[in-house]
């Protein structure tokens, strides 16, 4: 059995209310947009995801960003997690992500989170997205228990969970 139900399709387009942005899987031809994106907000986002996944090391390269988002991309065709990019609507930067995966810790069937580049934290687009992930999830996917990481639980809290067996 896995985390998500056979006959789940994940959606592919996903409007941000309120704004001229949407959300899409990440694929590998995003890095010319996703390095810049991840790597002008890196200190911010190593404070966030830093101690839980070791993301994005200070030295990353563009060719590592290339091969973390073709496995992301191959994940997602697999189903067994989502990274979906925060894109303007001609798709020329990316502006954040948000992550759906299966649960690494007890307590949640679905682990979700987000991120917007620096520019955009405190504003209105930021507001909009923090509105839309967990209306979306809750609309559009099969979980009971989503947890929402560095919302509903800090990642500190979530580190100390017992690990999903």
């Amino acid at each position: 059995m896995t985390w998500l139900p056979e006959e789940f399709v994940h959606p592919v387009h996903v409007p941000v209310p309120g704004t001229a942005l949407h959300l899409r899987p990440i694929r590998e031809a995003d890095t010319p947009l996703d390095y810049p994106a991840v790597m002008g907000s890196r200190e911010r986002l190593w404070e966030i995801f830093g101690p839980a996944w070791a993301w994005p090391s200070e030295t990353m390269t563009y060719e590592e960003d290339r091969v973390d988002l073709l496995r992301h991309e191959m994940e997602i065709a697999a189903h067994q997690s989502f990274n979906y990019a925060l894109l303007d609507e001609g798709e020329t930067a990316i502006l954040g992500c948000v992550y759906v995966d299966p649960p690494e810790r007890t307590g949640s069937d679905g682990e979700v989170s987000w991120w917007v580049v620096d520019d955009l934290v405190g504003s209105e687009v930021e507001a909009a997205v923090d509105a839309l992930v967990p209306q979306w999830i809750a609309a559009d996917w099969p979980f009971r228990q989503p947890r929402y990481l560095g919302r509903d639980i800090t990642w500190q809290d979530w580190l100390a969970l017992p690990r999903v067996p």
